[in-house]
């Protein structure tokens, strides 16, 4: 009872101002490693963008600093600078700064529509800042105010000067705390952060944003993304990797009541769909209603021009929404006063009136388009009927497959070696490129909860086949299989075999576009998997060295230098381990399979749209477009993911 009678309030911790934030950051940024560091700048950005939605702001400059920190300005109304209502002793300013859940987004008329609703937005950024200041021109005149670490005003807001010609607009420059971000550290990725800046210019018409890196031994040519087409350009640029079926962009828009929704849409000759949809220039990578509307009406719209133009004869099945969508590229982009995202992600949007707008305008506007662009319409519908022979085929392939299945007692691939444990939770699968490293991997795996599939040679690039094609390829059916899950539209996620799938390739070029392979097929063909975070690459030291008795093993050259740092008066002969055939057994199960001692990286789908053009880029039949990037994406090669 002692302890019972010892708890009173005295125990109860209350956390004022923004010690919450510091407290748990996860809570709010969603990790405190680069996406959390990443989460930082896309705040402070979607203010300044939520001004250009509310027709006050055309230009936004970004600026990575020399010293590490990040300056966000744009030319809006800025910040207010009178006192606030509610905290008569602090101004606008300090409230929108220091106090969670503050914000001109919940009512008032600062904003009819706005991305940063949750309120929580550059609070927290302040309060994960070793130093934070803000500048707002207003009124004519410049005002600032500072924060140190952890959101700790310096002083109340001054004036420090005249606004500069008149200018109206907000400055934020933040330096993420070290102490935070520890595990990874607080340089931003300037490739992600160009990614993010883009898609903003794509969805706000003739918004300019400007990037700067100012960061020693950087690239220092200022980028500037400014789109007069918008959502058009948008889908010009996700299938420039791609052959169009037409060189046309379609478009329409509709507006009624307090929202609005636009689409551009183009197909393309090959056989994935990718609509992307955005609320309030939020992606929704989960989908939601105005996907539902679009959808539907699609199929609607394309079945009946089909029809009524006799390219589908009477006695014909009509054409499913699968078909007509493979090799479509759609952005959809609605903006309303009131979105009701589903969770703190924003992933999916559940407000049923912008469905039925969506599917109205949809049934009426691109209908009008097929009728005005007769010989666009028939291709779009010929791809559509051939896409419909080929379903059936894969529908036959996947039967096939299914019968000989796992989950009908019989039927695992020849070469896979399983483990004995059926907790899929607690279970591994590596596939492992070659038979040579595949003999040792089951030699050296815990065979009661790791499974081994080697694979011989590069499998099929599923990029440049349809699904009927794909399940007749030897690699791929042992793949489907092993995974137990089905592929595709028939993938099921509560049904794989394994928790963790763990592509194990050699260092070299080979294992790269092998591991790339792998990846195109994962993303495509059971993206789930990907998303859920169920798929890792296995990282197989490159150096290893002895000191004394004992064998270190290295990941990398990074990792090496770092050890040469660590012991600057000794010298050391470094191997070099070649590859994964090349190392026995047991050397091949310390470094790379045994869970206390290996390294995994896990593969993510942060942005839907950027991963898709990713993936067609890299696997795509256009060469020039693939060397850029991988040329342009080379200074950052610490952050990729392949």
């Amino acid at each position: 009872m002692a302890d019972l009678d010892s708890y009173g309030a005295k125990d109860i911790q209350v956390l004022e101002g923004l010690e919450a934030v510091r407290k748990r950051p996860g809570m709010y940024i969603g990790s405190t490693g680069l996406n959390g560091l990443h989460h930082l700048f896309v705040e402070v950005v979607d203010n300044s963008v939520d001004e250009a939605m509310a027709g006050h702001c055309d230009r936004i400059d970004v600026t990575l600093l020399a010293d590490g920190g990040c300056r966000v300005s744009d030319n809006g109304r800025g910040i207010p600078v009178d006192p606030h209502p509610k905290y008569k002793n602090k101004s606008g300013v300090e409230v929108v700064l220091s106090v969670l859940h503050a914000g001109g987004k919940f009512g008032g008329s600062g904003y009819k529509m706005s991305g940063g609703l949750h309120g929580v937005g550059v609070s927290v950024v302040n309060a994960l800042s070793q130093r934070l200041v803000v500048e707002v021109d207003r009124d004519g005149q410049r005002h600032r105010m500072e924060f140190a670490k952890g959101g700790r005003p310096q002083g109340g807001l001054e004036v420090v000067g005249k606004a500069p010609r008149g200018r109206t607009g907000t400055t934020v420059t933040f330096w993420p705390d070290a102490e935070v971000f520890s595990s990874e550290g607080t340089e931003f990725r300037a490739q992600t952060l160009l990614e993010k800046l883009q898609v903003y210019a794509f969805l706000n018409k003739g918004l300019e944003i400007r990037f700067t890196d100012e960061r020693p031994g950087r690239d220092a040519e200022r980028k500037v993304f400014k789109y007069n087409g918008g959502i058009e350009d948008f889908v010009r640029h996700l299938n420039a990797s791609k052959e169009s079926l037409f060189k046309r962009v379609g478009y329409y828009s509709a507006a009624e009541q307090s929202q609005e929704v636009e689409v551009a849409f183009q197909w393309n000759t090959a056989y994935y769909e990718a609509i992307h949809s955005f609320a309030n220039g939020i992606a929704t990578n989960e989908g939601g209603m105005h996907e539902e509307g679009f959808k539907k009406a699609l199929t609607n719209a394309i079945n009946n021009y089909a029809k009524a133009k006799n390219l589908l004869k009477e006695k014909d099945d009509r054409l499913l929404g699968e078909d007509i969508r493979e090799g479509l590229t759609a952005i959809l982009s609605v903006r309303l006063t009131d979105p009701q995202f589903e969770g703190q992600t924003k992933g999916k949007l559940g407000n049923v009136s912008i469905r039925s707008l969506m599917e109205r305008a949809t049934n009426e506007k691109l209908g009008d388009w097929l009728e005005e662009h007769p010989t666009e319409a028939r291709q779009v519908v010929q791809k559509a009927i051939h896409a419909a022979r080929a379903r059936v085929a894969a529908r036959q392939a996947r039967e096939a497959t299914r019968r000989k299945s796992p989950l009908e007692g019989a039927g695992l691939p020849g070469k896979l070696t399983d483990c004995s444990s059926r907790n899929a939770r607690e279970t591994e699968l590596f596939i492992v490129e070659g038979d040579s490293a595949g003999g040792s991997a089951i030699k050296a795996r815990n065979p009661m909860y790791q499974a081994v599939l080697p694979i011989r040679g590069k499998i099929l690039n599923v990029e440049r086949a349809r699904i009927d094609r794909m399940l007749k390829n030897n690699e791929v059916e042992a793949l489907v299989k092993a995974v137990g899950a089905g592929i595709g539209d028939d993938f099921d996620l509560g049904k794989i075999r394994y928790h963790k799938i763990i592509l194990m390739a050699d260092a070299d070029v080979d294992g790269s576009h092998i591991r790339t392979l792998l990846l195109t097929f994962f993303f495509r063909q059971m993206e789930p998997l990907v998303e859920a975070g169920n798929v890792y690459i296995a990282q197989p030291p490159l150096f290893s060295v002895e000191v004394g008795k004992e064998k270190i093993y290295l990941k990398d050259e990074v990792a090496r230098e770092r050890f040469l740092a660590e012991h600057p008066d000794k010298r050391f002969e470094f191997g070099r381990l070649k590859g994964l055939g090349e190392m026995d057994w047991q050397e091949l199960g310390e470094t790379t399979m045994d869970p206390t001692r290996r390294t995994l990286l896990q593969i993510s789908v942060e942005q839907a749209a950027i991963a898709d053009e990713v993936t067609s880029v890299l696997m795509g039949n256009d060469v020039e477009l693939r060397k850029n990037f991988i040329t342009s994406n080379a200074s950052d090669v610490r952050f990729l993911d392949i």
